[in-house]
């Protein structure tokens, strides 16, 4: 059976359009990753940037307000200072000493705490009214609200307080908030301290000089008085309206704010072109790599083709050279099969007349006229010849170039006989060592006696490196698991030394290829080498015919 041709151009069609499709799809996830990664980066910026902007205009809100604060606590304390300037030794001073004659530590909660809390409470609203009474009958108090209202009259200041350094509040524009007890207020402990205090406020409603106002936002400071002898002499807290300022800070803010959500939709849209041309650059990208791609299986499946083309060629030349040399081996088996039959023909008739005679002697001539061995001489000599015809016709028969039954000893027996009238298998004997039992096998009987013969020839001449005069060859048959194996090893004489098989003589390679085309196949080795034939357990070797020479 001839074997079927590689198919490169199937296989390899195949094969890479399967890479090539895996590595296409890698390649447009592995694009498609990168453009959602470069539009999270993108979008992650547009965050990083709104939120920045966004501590950057909080940041300047409170910068500005803080700043706010300091310029106004600057102006308090220049206001302050032409308050002492114009009022504090004519007026306000005489009404802080004036004050220290009014007791304020028995309106402390400490002082009223054993009629519980509530009773303490409205026991201390009681008390600091007893002592706004007390205040606003001093002689100076009088003196005082007049000036200062003048003063501040048509300012931003819409509320001054005085202190003096027990926390009294011993003057007010606001007048029911005379005689309060600021003790614990963080400002006024600053400004005892020496130290100026202020905060940004908002009030809901307040009592200005020119009445009631609402919503407004205020810069509260408490500031010290200097004593004439050194030291704090009291404490002033002054209330300015920054409301204005403040509207204009916020609608500053909210045109950076404005201004910054403009340049946020700007970089958005700016990313959203970026994020197209990305993908257009990305898709771009992609095509070309598929279509160089497309480009490579193109060029290398045009070279596969045309390498299966060369692999067809060499194919059909081998197929053809296989034929040539089986019409070779069929002519040259015909021509010995021509010789055989000749031979036979001619040496048999005449070997069958010769025993017809010779058994006629024996039975009817006497003793005395001829002696008895030369007749049984006659008949051995004569059952030689005939068998070695035979095996001789045997082995060049017609029609052994068919799949048939073998009996593989019969067959290795017939190759080693023949081989035994070749000059050059007379130095080197072929010893058979047949194992029995062996199953009958499929084959092609020429093919196989061609195989043995290539084999044969080709131990024999490397045994004529030996270092021995004389080498031989063993030929040994054995079954085992549906394989019958016919072993072929040479020898330097009789000792142990072996021939090395020459694995790479080409009568090997012929006689590797038709023991394929039988379903068998030949192991080579340094040692020897083996032919391997599948043979089915149930089949009975094929029974050799009558001898037609003996009958």
């Amino acid at each position: 059976m001839r074997p079927r041709p590689f198919q490169l151009t199937r296989y390899f069609t195949t094969t890479s359009l399967v890479a090539f499709c895996v590595l296409g799809a890698a390649l447009v996830f592995l694009q498609r990753n990168e453009e959602r990664f470069f539009a999270r980066t993108q979008a992650d910026q547009a965050a990083f940037f709104a939120k920045v902007q966004g501590e950057l205009l909080q940041e300047h809100k409170e910068n500005a307000r803080a700043s706010l604060v300091a310029v106004h606590e600057a102006g308090h304390v220049n206001l302050t200072r032409v308050f002492a300037n114009a009022l504090w030794a004519s007026h306000l001073q005489p009404l802080v000493a004036q004050a220290q004659a009014v007791p304020i530590a028995p309106c402390r909660l400490p002082m009223l705490a054993p009629a519980g809390v509530r009773g303490a409470e409205e026991a201390q609203r009681a008390c600091f009214a007893r002592l706004r009474s007390q205040v606003n009958a001093l002689p100076a108090f009088a003196k005082v609200d007049g000036p200062v209202r003048s003063l501040m009259r048509t300012t931003n200041v819409f509320k001054i307080k005085v202190y003096d350094l027990r926390g009294l509040t011993v003057y007010s524009s606001e007048a029911v908030q005379v005689g309060e007890d600021k003790a614990d207020n963080a400002g006024w402990k600053a400004a005892v301290a020496g130290k100026v205090a202020s905060e940004l406020v908002h009030r809901n409603q307040f009592s200005a000089f020119e009445g009631m106002v609402k919503d407004r936002d205020l810069i509260q400071s408490y500031i010290p008085v200097a004593a004439p002898g050194g030291g704090v002499g009291g404490v002033f807290e002054i209330y300015s309206d920054v409301t204005p300022l403040l509207q204009q800070l916020d609608a500053a803010g909210a045109r950076s704010a404005a201004a910054g959500a403009r340049h946020r939709d700007r970089m958005l849209v700016a990313a959203q072109s970026n994020q197209e041309a990305v993908e257009s650059a990305s898709n771009q990208l992609l095509l070309t790599v598929l279509a160089l791609l497309a480009l490579t299986y193109g060029a290398l499946l045009y070279f596969v083709r045309r390498g299966q083309k060369v692999i067809d060629q060499e194919s059909r030349a081998r197929a053809q050279a296989a034929e040539r040399e089986q019409e070779w081996h069929r002519e040259k088996m015909g021509t010995i099969g021509a010789m055989a039959a000749n031979i036979s023909h001619e040496v048999g008739n005449p070997l069958a007349i010769i025993a017809g005679l010779a058994r006629e002697i024996q039975q009817w001539r006497e003793q005395r006229h001829i002696k008895p061995e030369f007749a049984r001489m006659i008949v051995e000599q004569t059952a030689r010849i005939s068998a070695l015809t035979q095996r001789i016709g045997d082995f060049a028969q017609p029609g052994r170039d068919t799949l048939q039954l073998l009996d593989v000893n019969d067959q290795v027996r017939a190759v080693s006989d023949f081989l035994g009238f070749d000059r050059r298998f007379h130095g080197t004997p072929i010893e058979l060592r047949l194992g029995g039992g062996l199953p009958a096998c499929h084959g092609v009987p020429d093919h196989l006696t061609e195989v043995l013969m290539a084999l044969l020839q080709a131990l024999e001449h490397a045994c004529d490196d030996c270092r021995t005069p004389s080498g031989r060859l063993v030929v040994e048959t054995s079954y085992l698991e549906s394989v019958v194996t016919i072993r072929i090893s040479g020898f330097c004489g009789y000792g142990r030394e072996r021939c090395e098989f020459p694995a790479a003589d080409p009568r090997v390679e012929s006689a590797r290829q038709l023991m394929e085309g039988m379903g068998g196949h030949i192991l080579a080795s340094g040692q020897g080498v083996e032919v391997h034939l599948m043979c089915a357990p149930g089949n009975a070797a094929p029974q050799p015919e009558p001898d037609a020479v003996s009958a």
